[in-house]
C-alpha cells in the first residue's frame, strides 16, 4: 500500500473515477440487457461493481473522501432494500477501517512528533494498526506505566487532502448523486468541510474527550476513556476493548440491538446537557457494548464506550431550548404555536408562509418516536419517511422545500439524523420519550419552559395578527383599485 496520496491532480483523477465509472457501467449494463439478460439482475451487478469501486476509491483516498463515506453509511438504513442492498456491505467496512498506511510512515510520524526516542515511552508498540480512519489510524501499543493505549497518529499531508478532497467532491456532488440515490450530498459535504480545521487539531480533541472522561467517570451506563498523552498530530488514550457497534448491527441478538440502541440515544442527548458538547460523529464505529467482567451476563448491564471526539458541536447551554418547546407543542398539536416558534427561530424566510395545520402534518410522521412508551427503530420506518417527504407530487414535499435550517441548527439536526440512521441500523427499541424528558430542555412540562412556551404564544398572537392587518390591508387597496377602475370606465 503506497503512502496518502497527496498530490490533488492525483486525488482529483481518482474522484473523477468515480462518476466516470459509473457511467461506464451503466453503458456495459445497457449492452447486457440488450443481450437478453434480466434487467434486474443486471441492475444488481452494476449496483455492486459500483459500491466495491466506491469502497477501494474513497478507501484508499482516506481523508475528505473516505470522511463522506462514513458519514454516507449512516444514511443507507433509509434507502429502498433493492438500492441499498449492494451498497451496505461496501460502506459498512467504512465505519471501521481502511486500507492501512505503511508502517515506515508511521514510525517517522511518531520520531518527528515525539522524538527520535519515542520507542522508549512505550513497552509495546504494535506496528500493525487496529484501526484506520479519514485523517489517522490507531496503534495499540502500552506506555511505559504499563496501561493498555491507543496510539492516534495522523496522517501526514491529511489536511491538505482533507480540503482538496471535500473541494473536489462538492464539485462532483450532482454527477456523484446516482452513486447513492435519495442523499443529497452537496449539504452534507458543505457542513464536513466547515469543520475541517477542528477534525485536525488533536489539541482540541483532547480537550473535548477530557471534558467528556471526567464528566462520565462515574457513570454507570456510558465510558470515555482518558487521554493519556497529546501532542501536534498524535493523540494517545486509554485502549477500550469491546464489541464494535457494528457486529452488534450485522449479528447482535434483540436484547443487545435495544440496549445499544438506549445507550446511543442516552448519550446522544445527555451529553449536550452534562458536558456543553455534542458528539458529531455517530457512525458505528465509534461506539464499543462493554459487557464488563461478565461477558455473558445479561446485556441490560452492558455499557456503551465512547470513541473519537474530533468532532464535536460547542453548545454551553445544551441543545436549545426552543428544540424541546417545538417538540412538545407539536406533540400536544398546537400548529399555530409550533408554526410562531419556528419562524421565530428562522425555519422560515420571511418570504415563506405555510398553513400551521400543514407543518404540523409534516412533522407528526417524524416525531412518532417521542410519541410511544417505547418505538422499534427499523428500516421499513425511515424508509417510509424518507419517500413521503421525497415524494415530488405530494404536498409535503413542496413544504419540505419550503424550510430553511438556520445555521445554529446545522449540525443539531445532522448528527440526529445520523443517530436515527444508525438506530435503525440497529433495528432497536428505544425508549426515546425517556431520553427526551430528561435532557432535552422545553420538552418536560416544566415551570421553567413557561417563559419559553410564552414568547411561543406571544409571537403565534403576532403572527395572526400581522395575518389580519395584511387582510384589510389587501381588502382595501382592492377597494380602492375598484373605485379607480370604475372612474376611469365613468370616464
Amino acid at each position: 500500500m503506497s503512502d496518502l496520496p497527496r498530490k490533488a491532480i492525483t486525488r482529483t483523477a481518482k474522484l473523477a473515477a468515480l462518476p466516470l465509472g459509473f457511467a461506464g457501467r451503466a453503458t456495459w449494463g445497457l449492452g447486457k440487457r440488450i443481450g437478453g439478460r434480466p434487467a434486474e439482475r443486471v441492475a444488481r451487478e452494476v449496483q455492486q461493481r459500483t459500491a466495491e469501486q466506491m469502497f477501494k476509491v474513497l478507501g484508499e483516498l482516506k481523508g475528505g473522501a473516505m470522511k463522506l463515506g462514513q458519514a454516507m453509511s449512516v444514511f443507507e438504513s433509509a434507502l429502498p432494500e433493492e438500492i441499498a442492498r449492494p451498497y451496505r456491505a461496501a460502506l459498512t467496512k467504512l465505519q471501521d477501517a481502511a486500507p492501512p498506511m505503511p508502517t515506515h510512515t508511521i514510525h517517522a510520524q511518531l520520531s518527528e512528533r515525539l522524538g527520535a526516542d519515542w520507542r522508549e515511552l512505550f513497552q509495546e508498540f504494535e506496528d500493525k494498526p487496529s484501526a484506520a480512519a479519514s485523517i489517522g489510524q490507531v496503534h495499540r501499543a502500552v506506555w511505559h506505566d504499563g496501561r493498555a493505549v491507543a496510539v492516534k497518529v495522523q496522517y501526514p499531508g491529511a489536511g491538505e487532502a482533507l480540503l482538496s478532497d471535500l473541494n473536489q467532491l462538492s464539485r462532483f456532488a450532482r454527477v456523484l448523486g446516482p452513486l447513492v440515490p435519495g442523499l443529497d450530498l452537496k449539504p452534507l459535504i458543505a457542513e464536513l468541510r466547515d469543520r475541517v480545521a477542528e477534525e485536525l487539531d488533536y489539541e482540541l480533541e483532547a480537550e473535548s474527550q477530557r471534558a467528556h472522561a471526567a464528566e462520565y467517570t462515574e457513570d454507570s451506563e456510558i465510558v470515555v476513556p482518558e487521554v493519556v498523552h497529546q501532542c501536534n498530530q498524535v493523540l494517545i488514550t486509554e485502549w477500550m476493548e469491546g464489541i464494535p457497534l457494528s457486529e452488534v448491527i450485522s449479528e447482535g441478538e434483540p436484547e443487545q440491538r435495544d440496549r445499544a440502541g438506549q445507550l446511543l440515544a442516552r448519550f446522544l442527548f445527555s451529553g449536550a446537557s452534562r458536558t456543553g458538547l455534542l458528539h458529531a460523529d455517530p457512525h458505528p464505529g465509534n461506539f464499543r457494548l462493554l459487557p464488563g467482567d461478565t461477558p455473558d451476563g445479561p446485556p441490560e448491564q452492558w455499557k456503551l464506550g465512547v470513541l473519537d471526539f474530533g468532532s464535536v458541536n460547542r453548545l454551553p447551554e445544551g441543545l436549545p431550548t426552543p428544540i424541546g418547546v417545538a417538540l412538545r407543542m407539536a406533540l400536544e398539536g398546537d400548529a399555530k404555536a409550533v408554526y410562531a416558534l419556528m419562524r421565530e427561530e428562522g425555519f422560515f424566510k420571511p418570504t415563506i408562509d405555510v398553513d400551521p395545520d400543514d407543518l404540523l402534518e409534516f412533522l407528526l410522521p417524524m416525531l412518532e418516536p417521542a410519541q410511544a412508551d417505547s418505538f422499534l427503530f427499523d428500516r421499513k420506518w425511515i424508509r417510509g419517511q424518507a419517500a413521503r417527504v421525497a415524494d415530488r407530487r405530494s404536498p409535503v414535499y413542496e413544504l419540505g422545500n419550503q424550510l430553511n435550517l438556520p445555521p445554529s441548527y446545522l449540525l443539531i439536526h445532522r448528527v440526529t439524523l445520523s443517530t436515527i440512521g444508525v438506530l435503525c441500523q440497529l433495528g432497536a427499541t428505544v425508549r426515546m420519550r425517556d431520553e427526551l424528558e430528561a435532557w432535552v430542555p422545553g420538552f418536560a412540562t416544566d415551570p421553567e419552559d413557561d417563559a419559553a412556551e410564552d414568547v411561543a404564544e406571544g409571537t403565534a398572537e403576532e403572527v395572526a395578527e400581522g395575518a389580519a392587518e395584511d387582510a384589510v390591508e389587501a381588502e382595501a387597496e382592492s377597494e380602492t383599485a375598484a373605485e379607480t377602475e370604475a372612474a376611469e370606465t365613468s370616464a
